[in-house]
């Protein structure tokens, strides 16, 4: 052994290090005792739980409608008139500026523009260009607030969706929802805060994946996560008691899980077990409330006029659209519904007219039928999905039919009620709907624009986690859209 190996105790390295891991593990342990003493983590948590919103909200409520896919902009939205003339011709190298593109067009020997065959008008008196596909939609032209510029910089599904949902294209993040949750919590003791709707498409020619983990809670407590109603059998998997199960022994079997979740809480002090304490809680009231929530026979015919006649049928997205304002009548605080087969990489012809027959009337419905019941004003409706679509075709074209493949640089969504400005439309978009000129909303400015109608500062809404402030609106500059706000 060297010299140079021994310290001044005579110990070399290896003896120092063995000595000592057994006093840095009892250091390491002396603080988790301290935080986990009765109250320790529990007095953590609070610290970092939001007491409510900054400044007085303009909406106390959220639905959000996601168009998983991405929606065709320029064949609902985005009217490009100009691109007739371009039918079959390359786009140019000047407008697509060796934009990233998908595994299912980069081997395209080229990309020709293909402009929409539907017509479009204008209505309302903001002028809003409208296809014909969404003739509900076009009525309440005056009801919306239309973003055409928004833009994203994941351009396949998974990161996408996750980056609208979450804020990040990573997964495992706390969703909008879980957000909304943490910072306004309940209005109703026996429903769920935040509940999460997946709605039957009528054409199923190319569905993408739906998992929990969009509306999972993440870093925040799980009281917090997307509560999934299910739209046949029991809205909710084992709210029902098992049978021969009375109400009364249930009753006593959850007095004597919360009493050793009490003495686990005690004794650990983890806050994820007051979460499944209020959980159970939960689960026992929702035995009453989920059945009258869910049981639409004593809607009048009034209410079919608006949504159609497919609200009577469990699962559509229109019977969705309805029992979500069922849900913030009744004081869900944030309703999260999800439309799949969006994804229009071929046969726009067969596939976009069944998408919007499946939302138009629906969402017309919808925002007509808060309106009528006091509960617009303070109910921010969003539509929107994860990307738009190419204006060059992928696959096979024609004038009739064509494809389009994820287009991540400019997209349209809409807000309607709940403080956003009714009758804007902000943003453009150039003559091929390809980049956005005027105007740009990204991710983080929507969700710092959604959160400032709810009532919060984004940069002061935060939650500690991993020894970081972490929120929704990430590090990267945000900024509220005040023109979307009424």
């Amino acid at each position: 052994m060297s010299r140079s190996e021994k310290n001044i105790s005579g110990q070399n390295r290896r003896e120092f290090l063995g000595k000592s891991c057994g006093a840095i593990g009892w250091a390491m342990m002396a603080s988790w005792f301290e935080a986990a003493r009765p109250g320790g983590f529990a007095r953590a948590a609070e610290a970092a739980k939001a007491i409510g919103p900054h400044f007085p909200p303009k909406a106390k409520r959220v639905i959000y409608l996601h168009m998983v896919g991405g929606p065709s902009q320029m064949d609902l939205f985005d009217y490009k008139p100009k691109m007739g003339e371009w039918y079959d011709k390359d786009l140019p190298e000047s407008v697509r500026m060796g934009q990233r593109l998908t595994t299912m067009s980069s081997g395209q020997a080229r990309f020709p523009v293909v402009p929409s065959k539907y017509k479009f008008a204008q209505y309302g008196q903001s002028g809003m260009w409208i296809s014909e596909l969404l003739p509900h939609t076009a009525k309440m032209a005056d009801d919306l607030c239309f973003i055409r510029s928004m833009n994203t910089e994941a351009i396949n599904h998974e990161p996408a969706i996750t980056m609208m949902q979450t804020g990040n294209q990573i997964t495992g993040r706390p969703c909008l929802g879980a957000w909304v949750s943490h910072g306004l919590g309940s209005l109703n003791e026996s429903l769920p805060t935040f509940v999460v709707l997946v709605a039957k498409s009528t054409n199923t020619e190319q569905v993408q994946a739906i998992s929990a983990r969009l509306w999972s809670a993440g870093y925040l407590s799980g009281e917090h996560a997307g509560v999934a109603f299910r739209s046949s059998g029991d809205p909710i998997l084992f709210v029902n008691n098992p049978p021969g199960v009375p109400a009364e022994v249930r009753r006593r079997e959850l007095d004597g899980l919360k009493a050793l979740n009490e003495m686990n809480f005690q004794l650990v002090g983890d806050p994820e077990t007051k979460t499944r304490i209020q959980q159970y809680e939960l689960a026992y009231r929702m035995q009453s409330s989920v059945p009258d929530l869910t049981d639409l026979s004593k809607e009048p015919a009034s209410t079919y006029a608006l949504y159609g006649e497919e609200a009577k049928k469990p699962g559509t997205f229109a019977a969705s659209a309805l029992m979500a304002r069922r849900m913030v009548e009744r004081g869900v605080r944030f309703v999260q519904i999800y439309h799949n087969n969006w994804d229009t990489h071929a046969n726009v012809s067969g596939r976009l007219p069944d998408q919007c027959r499946d939302v138009d009337q629906a969402c017309w419905g919808l925002v007509q039928d808060l309106k009528q019941r006091g509960l617009l004003e303070e109910t921010l409706v969003v539509w929107g999905g994860e990307f738009g679509r190419t204006i060059y075709s992928q696959g096979a074209i024609s004038k009739e039919n064509y494809g389009r493949d994820h287009h991540p640089r400019c997209f349209t969504m809409w807000m309607a009620g709940g403080g956003s400005k009714p009758g804007a439309v902000h943003g453009e978009t150039d003559d091929f709907s390809y980049n956005v000129v005027k105007d740009p909303v990204r991710v983080r400015d929507f969700h710092a624009t959604v959160l400032n109608l709810l009532g919060f500062d984004h940069e002061r809404f935060t939650f500690r986690s991993q020894g970081l402030d972490q929120r929704l609106t990430g590090v990267e500059a945000a900024s509220v859209i005040e023109e979307l706000i009424a």
